[in-house]
């Protein structure tokens, strides 16, 4: 065994790869303090212009997943390893994985614009994809909303962006929907200043607008009134089963009979 040559490959080759894998390590560490430290001034900046949490949380996420892998090649062709085919091989990875979930990436896509545009917020009650409830967490990929029954339900961001998307939120007041049967001998102005009265004293109920009582329709049975009170979202149904008990109240104070319709039989003489 040539010894000389033993020694010569070890204080060149070996010398220079240990070098080479130290200064590698180093490369790492310091790319890896410094892309945390990046993403940590772009996560700050984007916090102090009050854009959403959720937002920020992933673009700090994306953009220290591309840092990371430029550190990776980087340091790959420090060792003078060829790096165009191995990008080539995440591209054609990035493409098979694009074909399998592109139902994901398609909710990808969608939660991004969401939270740009944000139709609604944290809190917000809506009705998204067929789900109405109360938005409990804002996802890149799903929206989770708690239901009246506390049921927590999660919804695709790509059917919530392509139905329609209802925020009974938005707005500082919202209409409750009501109406009171009459029978055909109650008088209806009667019934309507009464109605208006009593629905006026439930508690949150809005006072602009004001409470809407008016005849809706009239049908065999008598008049139809429509009580319509506004209230804040929060204490919709509060407001909701005020109204029906403050219906039957009236009804039950002011004496009116219950309505129930008009048969009128007619006898034919025989012959």
């Amino acid at each position: 065994m040539d010894m000389q040559a033993i020694q010569a490959f070890v204080s060149t080759t070996l010398v220079e790869l240990g070098i080479k894998v130290l200064a590698a390590i180093a490369f790492w560490i310091i790319g890896r303090w410094l892309i945390g430290a990046v993403v940590t001034l772009m996560q700050s900046a984007l916090n102090r212009n009050q854009v959403d949490a959720t937002l920020t949380k992933y673009l700090g996420s994306i953009v220290a997943i591309a840092l990371n892998i430029a550190l990776v090649l980087g340091i790959l062709g420090y060792f003078g390893i060829q790096t165009t085919s191995f990008a080539a091989m995440l591209a054609g990875a990035g493409v098979a994985i694009g074909a399998a979930w592109s139902g994901m990436l398609g909710n990808f896509a969608a939660g991004a614009f969401m939270l740009v545009l944000r139709p609604f917020k944290l809190g917000d009650f809506v009705q998204i994809g067929g789900v109405t409830g109360t938005v409990h967490e804002l996802g890149l990929f799903g929206t989770t909303v708690i239901t009246p029954d506390n049921v927590l339900t999660i919804v695709g961001n790509g059917k919530i962006f392509g139905d329609t998307i209802m925020n009974f939120s938005a707005r500082p007041t919202r209409r409750v929907e009501r109406t009171a049967q009459l029978a055909g001998s109650v008088d209806p102005q009667q019934a309507i200043e009464l109605l208006r009265a009593a629905v006026a004293r439930i508690p949150h109920v809005a006072t602009d607008p004001a409470p809407d009582v008016s005849v809706l329709d009239m049908n065999l049975v008598g008049p139809v009134i429509a009580v319509r009170p506004h209230c804040h979202t929060d204490h919709y149904w509060q407001v909701y089963f005020d109204t029906n008990a403050a219906i039957l109240r009236v009804a039950k104070e002011a004496g009116w009979p219950a309505p129930t319709p008009t048969q009128i039989m007619r006898t034919a003489p025989l012959g």
